[in-house]
């Protein structure tokens, strides 16, 4: 597999603080890898240098072999990168379908000359997006609350729509963050299976961030171990429980 996300020697700092040292990183396509760490080792500021969302001071980053080195997120976002937050980020006062129907960029009906001139083309179009949006509602078991506002949903049903919103677009890579954090066990378990159906049946590549480690277990091959700012291992979910370096690094030198 070739990689189709490529850090190479990333470095950030805030003021006199390094939170991200000459780290590299590579993300096969089609895999699902996991990104782990104690608290403040940079997980979520290396995922916001790839996802443009936060200037690298130095380093470069690349999708598919495209350097793509401070980029804005909107532009990456139209070259199929996405990413999911740890708060769900919806339209508390839309449905759950208009929420997913707010996503593909471009449309007719965002036109003022559109919507005078050309309503059939604008009606057409709304009828497909519409139709996209109830295929992936059901893809991720929300069509009872398609009707509902997005703001009543509970916290596990709006990470189902965050993931839902990925597949409105020709989503290539999409970065989740901690997306199982305040999710009930059981649309926990959903939404662990649609991330694999997305992978194995679209071809999703995923970077996840999580701490729910039996998660990650289930999910992710490689995993790779960020301590202070670089990469301290990657492996297999089995060589990075058992490493010393990694036990120490979460728990602290052991008697």
């Amino acid at each position: 597999m070739s990689a189709i996300i490529d850090v190479r020697h990333v470095n950030k700092a805030f003021g006199g603080l390094r939170v991200i040292n000459d780290c590299s990183i590579r993300v096969e396509q089609g895999s699902i890898t996991g990104l782990i760490g104690p608290n403040g080792a940079g997980k979520s500021t290396l995922f916001n240098i790839i996802a443009g969302a936060l200037p690298l001071d130095s380093g470069q980053v690349f999708l598919d072999g495209e350097e793509i080195t401070n980029r804005p997120a909107n532009e990456l976002f139209h070259k199929g990168l996405l990413r999911t937050f740890q708060i769900a980020h919806e339209f508390s006062q839309l449905t759950a379908l208009e929420n997913l129907m707010m996503v593909p960029p471009h449309q007719a009906g965002e036109s003022l000359f559109s919507a005078w001139f050309q309503p059939a083309r604008v009606r057409q179009e709304e009828t497909r997006v519409r139709q996209k949006a109830l295929e992936v509602i059901d893809f991720v078991g929300l069509n009872h609350v398609r009707n509902e506002l997005a703001g009543n949903l509970s916290g596990g049903q709006k990470k189902l729509l965050e993931l839902g919103r990925t597949m409105m677009v020709d989503a290539r890579v999409v970065l989740l963050d901690e997306i199982a954090a305040g999710v009930n066990r059981t649309l926990l378990g959903d939404l662990v299976a649609n991330i694999e159906r997305l992978n194995r049946e679209l071809g999703y590549t995923f970077l996840v961030i999580e701490h729910d480690m039996d998660m990650i277990a289930r999910l992710c091959d490689p995993v790779i171990v960020l301590a202070e700012g670089s990469v301290m291992v990657q492996g297999s979910i089995a060589e990075i429980q058992n490493n010393p370096a990694v036990i120490d690094a979460y728990f602290g030198a052991q008697p």
